[in-house]
């Protein structure tokens, strides 16, 4: 007896030891997703609650992005300097953002994002190393002032970048100690938004709580994509994912995805914003990649959910062409979103 009971130890021994790397604390509780809407910081205070709409369309989350600048070839990371900064971008406007959501019952991510005019921050890059460590002392000032009011006024998660393709490459030791910075000041979870070509290239996943990636993926380019050709096109990407996933043992969070709602939308969304006024308006279709994408993720244990792009306060803060922006406020795509995020 005792010989079977040794033997049926090691078997178990051994058997766990062979497990995936993936762990049941790194899944929500209950399976719950993270169903989120980014908002878009105000010119000026919120004149009505925008979390009304917020919970009317089923959204458990915002995001809060306080955009600091940077111009091409200056290793200066400008943040409400001058006073000229909308009001939800300035620390004033996060805290309350923060605090209202929080009353009602929403959490949040706060997401500062660095803005390079006429260029993308996958593209940021200097020459020499002084202009790199220069421009590193400023954003670690704006990173770490954003931890701190993060923590201050209890945002539940946060996001240390966006898409630093090759500041991440060329400068890995200073992203990893910006990690150990952020943990030191902001006790909630942490994540970065990789990508959607690079998100296994980013070496600091085992220092984060989520794999955060953008989840634009160009699927299918014709002018209303069909769900079922989505689905199909994402399938080769969802079994990447997935297997990514199950290495680290952390779940992936879409830190940004969504559709312009224009002719195909299903394709290269960050090209259709060239000379937006010229696109074909088309709900259906924006309508349609929602779709597509929620039946192929939201059942999925790994996926932790995702924050839409984008969402605007009371209609404030648009750019001028909301009938064909990423936002679904209006459109066919909102009861889409309205049916998952209530699932969620």
């Amino acid at each position: 007896m005792y010989k079977l009971l040794f033997l049926s130890i090691l078997l178990a021994a051994f058997c766990n030891r062979s497990k995936p790397a993936i762990q049941a604390s790194v899944l929500l509780p209950s399976g719950e997703k993270m169903m989120g809407l980014t908002f878009v910081a105000p010119p000026e205070p919120f004149a009505n609650n925008p979390m009304t709409a917020v919970k009317g369309v089923g959204a458990g989350w915002i995001a809060v992005v306080p955009y600091a600048f940077t111009r091409p070839g200056n290793p200066h990371v400008q943040y409400n300097e001058g006073g000229w900064q909308w009001w939800g971008e300035r620390p004033e406007g996060v805290a309350e953002s923060i605090r209202l959501a929080h009353e009602n019952g929403l959490r949040v991510m706060l997401k500062p994002q660095v803005y390079v005019p006429g260029s993308w921050t996958g593209m940021l890059r200097f020459e020499e190393p002084e202009a790199w460590a220069s421009w590193e002392q400023d954003y670690s000032t704006y990173i770490l002032t954003m931890a701190k009011l993060g923590a201050e006024h209890g945002a539940d998660l946060f996001c240390i970048g966006t898409e630093f393709r090759t500041a991440i490459s060329e400068r890995p030791a200073y992203w990893l100690g910006l990690i150990k910075q952020v943990r030191a000041v902001f006790p909630g979870k942490l994540v970065y938004s990789s990508n959607w070509d690079d998100w296994e290239q980013a070496p600091f996943w085992p220092e984060l709580d989520y794999i955060g990636l953008s989840g634009y993926f160009p699927l299918v380019e014709s002018a209303t994509p069909d769900v079922e050709a989505m689905k199909r096109a994402w399938e080769p990407t969802r079994e990447r994912l997935k297997a990514f996933s199950l290495k680290h043992g952390k779940q992936v969070l879409f830190t940004e995805y969504g559709y312009l709602s224009v002719d195909s939308c299903g394709w290269r969304n960050w090209e259709l914003e060239k000379n937006i006024e010229q696109r074909g308006i088309n709900e259906q279709a924006q309508a349609n990649a929602y779709e597509a994408l929620f039946q192929t993720f939201h059942g999925e244990s790994w996926w932790a959910g995702g924050f839409l792009w984008k969402w605007f306060p009371n209609m404030r803060g648009h750019e001028g062409y909301p009938e064909r922006d990423y936002t679904p406020q209006g459109k066919a795509g909102e009861e889409v979103v309205k049916k998952w995020y209530s699932k969620g």
